[in-house]
């Protein structure tokens, strides 16, 4: 495995079609992948698509924030699957308001179904993948006040990050990593937290179906084109592109135990 994409969604309809094909670009590019969970169905076909795909995938199980809001986080249910030796984490689980009314009863949803997962997670020794759309501040009281409780057993990723250097730092100091998707290809946002990071508090993801990076800007995302991800990334801090493969490799396997 020469590249990882921490976060992909290859169980969604999106890839019904060709998903073979998909799978056959991951190999040829040495590219391994995380299947993201957003409910306990799409949890069930991330763990079977891992369990039988002939390339390195492995399955992240839990409940989005606002993809349905009648979902709750099954704890019986969703026990089963922690146990397959494929599951590495626990969500995307977190906060969103961008989608949202921010109404008292909506922010207490939210926050409950974002503690279940922790426990969750703290449970089962698994780490976190965090959804953070609108609530930085709010993920990381949320997730400080979880840290002071819980102490470094509590460690996960902060997928898609899109805050500023301070709250990256926040995050990095305890323990959680920041990943970034092909967004960094075409936007400059992002470069002041990339530039400042240690390497070793980076990830590399797509996201994929969606946000493909340059140059495949307006067509299907999928986990192979998180080398064009690396690649920026190595741009933007300057450094040697194989040393910054190397290190996404690295990090992912610390974070999530994945051989």
């Amino acid at each position: 495995m020469k590249y990882i994409d921490i976060h992909s969604h290859l169980n969604t309809k999106d890839f019904d079609t060709d998903r073979e094909a998909v799978l056959a670009r991951m190999q040829e590019t040495e590219t391994g992948t995380i299947i993201i969970g957003t409910d306990l169905e799409s949890s069930k076909r991330a763990v079977e698509l891992a369990d039988k795909a002939g390339v390195p995938i492995w399955a992240c199980i839990g409940v989005h924030p606002v993809d349905d809001p009648a979902k709750i986080f099954d704890v019986d249910a969703f026990e089963a699957l922690a146990r397959h030796p494929k599951v590495v984490a626990i969500g995307e689980c977190g906060l969103d308001y961008f989608r949202i009314e921010k109404t008292e009863e909506e922010v207490a949803r939210q926050e409950k179904l974002f503690l279940d997962q922790i426990d969750f997670a703290i449970a089962h020794d698994l780490p976190l993948m965090i959804h953070q759309r609108d609530a930085i501040p709010e993920v990381l009281l949320i997730l400080e006040a979880s840290v002071r409780e819980y102490g470094p057993k509590l460690r996960g990723d902060i997928h898609f990050f899109s805050g500023d250097l301070a709250q990256a730092e926040r995050f990095w100091n305890m323990g959680f990593t920041t990943s970034f998707t092909g967004v960094i290809t075409f936007a400059r946002n992002y470069d002041e937290v990339i530039k400042n990071a240690p390497l070793e508090m980076l990830m590399s993801e797509t996201d994929a179906p969606w946000i493909a990076p340059v140059p495949y800007r307006g067509k299907r995302n999928e986990p192979s084109y998180v080398t064009e991800v690396v690649k920026k990334i190595a741009e933007i801090r300057g450094e040697n592109v194989e040393i910054v493969e190397k290190a996404m490799i690295s990090n992912a396997k610390r974070m999530f135990r994945i051989a």
